[in-house]
């Protein structure tokens, strides 16, 4: 007989860790959250057969809908879609840069020897994202615009954007295969003074981010 690869059990377990992420990004980092979508025997539960990222964006809702509404996050997470993972929405009360994993976790220690201060980081397949305060998209031009060159493997997770949170996702009742995988912290958020989360602005941590990158990698984006 061939064995389910998850137990009931487990899958309530994994239900129940994404709930209480959901709310605990929700509630307590105050950042607006929306469910993902999953992957279904190979195919994204959105049901587009052409999808071209399957398991891996919002869907319904909509990102549009993301809220910090507690009671909206457990209805969403305890009866429509419990396996689905917890996608933040960027723009308005975070944001994020991220890059290649490799040269992201070389400039973590870079970061840190110069003391420079740095909010939550996420690990996910990949890639490492850096979260910042908010910024919009004319601010992010005019610094880039100011920087002697910029690494095309940075992207940046502003207004409109998204990212997962831990514990990510991936197919439902096999190991992640597809998706957005398995996402961890690699530095947690920590939480401010005035509620929320410690964020750092963008600006002195794009530019350090560049200068770590052509120091690291020869001038050369790593991929």
């Amino acid at each position: 007989m061939r064995e389910n690869p998850k137990r009931p059990e487990s899958r309530s377990q994994e239900s129940s860790a994404r709930l209480a992420a959901a709310l605990t990004a929700a509630v307590e980092h105050r950042w607006p959250v929306v469910p993902g979508t999953v992957l279904c025997g190979g195919r994204c539960s959105c049901g587009d057969p052409d999808c071209p990222v399957p398991g891996a964006h919002p869907h319904d809702p909509s990102l549009l809908a993301a809220t910090t509404d507690a009671r909206m996050v457990r209805w969403w997470w305890e009866r429509q879609s419990p396996d689905a993972p917890v996608l933040a929405a960027t723009g308005s009360a975070v944001s994020a840069v991220s890059l290649p994993a490799a040269a992201g976790a070389r400039a973590l220690v870079y970061l840190g020897a110069l003391r420079l201060p740095l909010g939550p980081v996420l690990a996910m397949p990949g890639r490492y994202a850096l979260l910042v305060a908010p910024y919009s998209l004319d601010a992010l031009g005019e610094m880039l615009a100011q920087l002697p060159w910029v690494p095309g493997s940075l992207r940046y997770h502003g207004p409109g954007g998204f990212l997962p949170l831990p514990p990510g996702g991936g197919a439902m009742g096999v190991p992640p295969t597809g998706g957005w995988g398995r996402v961890r912290w690699v530095l947690a958020p920590r939480p401010a003074a005035g509620g929320g989360v410690r964020l750092p602005q963008v600006g002195p941590l794009l530019g350090e981010l560049v200068e770590a990158t052509v120091r690291l990698d020869s001038g050369r984006s790593a991929h």
